[in-house]
């Protein structure tokens, strides 16, 4: 053999190996650095995040599902929404259609926090980002969990109610379904602000899917067993408004005390006009924004959730962004409601935008 043949062989193989060696390492490298095979994104990589709804027969969500575009979109992601109706086969697939998309982060509003774990899983298996938004996936072992403190949102109804009610009465309690998390956290405040009160919740009824026409129903049978009622507690401003309505055909509009949460625009009105007490406002633009900006950088691998408190979904810690609700009434509609942009003047107070608090109040 020519030895001189043989070292410039040789010599190849050594160089090959140490090309295989690189690129393996290099690889590693990549992959630790991305996290679990996460498709963590480059700055000139185009970013989709894949949201996916209960439905939108709340008005908030309309308005989170534009909050949330928007927001993306300033910081270059594309957004694919899909709503479920209310239907949690449905979600799954949608969940799953967006799995097959390669989409790089998916945001979810669960129809049914616990029913949709596994699909959870099967996109964290596919290296996807999952948020749970708003509502608490139950062993879902999300990336993170966005929601405002809901046991507080209970517990500033029910406060209310006390404090309007000091000689105490019946009450009835009119909600969402047991399926959405939020709700066990809000009758958990509820029940924790009624201890040792005089007020005794002696009726309580849960509207399926968030079906707001049936807290009319609701509200109508508990008047027939209990027409001396005080007040309603409503798990949103959408079933206070079909309270409103009941209470309204017994000419009780304004006698009994109607609490509910998200800040609807009916709801400011009634609250202005003395037929709703309170309305606990949970502000969308906070929310949905800090979601958008999170799923970005969950995208790009640059989320620095370490910083951030967990809580438990039931097997897992997940980290946690916790917003905090504000009770809205007549005092402060003016300063959290209409100079907070959420809705104007003129829709609350049926004024022209240019009139002052002072004006109406003269009126």
């Amino acid at each position: 053999m020519n030895m001189g043949k043989g070292k410039r062989i040789w010599g190849t193989v050594v160089l090959a190996l140490c090309l295989c060696t690189s690129l393996v390492l290099g690889g590693c490298q990549a992959a630790t650095e991305k996290g679990d095979g996460a498709n963590t994104k480059g700055a000139d990589d185009e970013i989709v995040i894949g949201m996916s709804f209960d439905s939108f027969v709340i008005e908030r969500w309309i308005r989170d599902r534009n909050v949330f575009i928007s927001a993306a979109e300033k910081l270059g992601a594309k957004v694919n929404v899909q709503s479920a109706n209310g239907d949690v086969k449905e979600q799954i697939n949608q969940i799953r259609y967006l799995i097959k998309q390669q989409v790089d982060v998916i945001v979810i509003i669960p129809v049914d926090c616990t029913a949709i774990s596994n699909v959870v899983a099967e996109a964290k298996d596919a290296g996807i980002s999952v948020i749970s938004y708003d509502r608490a996936v139950v062993n879902g072992d999300v990336d993170l969990y966005i929601s405002f403190d809901n046991e507080e949102v209970g517990h500033l109804m029910a406060g209310r109610l006390r404090e309007a009610l000091p000689e105490g009465g019946k009450i009835f309690m009119i909600g969402g379904p047991l399926t959405d998390e939020n709700v066990k956290q809000v009758e958990r405040g509820i029940n924790k602000e009624l201890k040792d009160s005089n007020l005794e919740i002696v009726y309580t009824y849960r509207c399926e899917n968030w079906n707001a026409a049936e807290g009319y129903e609701a509200v109508k049978e508990a008047l027939a067993e209990h027409p001396d009622v005080a007040g309603v507690l409503c798990g949103n401003d959408d079933i206070a408004t079909q309270a409103f309505r009941a209470l309204s055909e017994e000419r009780l509009a304004g006698k009994v005390l109607i609490t509910g949460q998200d800040g609807d625009l009916m709801a400011c009105q009634r609250i202005v006009q003395g037929t709703q007490l309170v309305t606990v406002f949970k502000s969308v633009e906070e929310e949905a924004t800090a979601a958008a900006q999170y799923a970005v950088k969950l995208a790009k691998g640059t989320a620095d959730l370490e910083s951030l408190p967990t809580v438990s979904d039931g097997n897992f810690d997940v980290p946690y962004l916790e917003l905090q609700p504000v009770a809205v009434t007549a005092e402060n509609m003016e300063s959290v409601i209409i100079k907070g942009g959420f809705h104007s003047a003129e829709e609350v107070y049926f004024v022209k935008e240019e009139e002052t608090e002072e004006d109406i109040e003269e009126d």
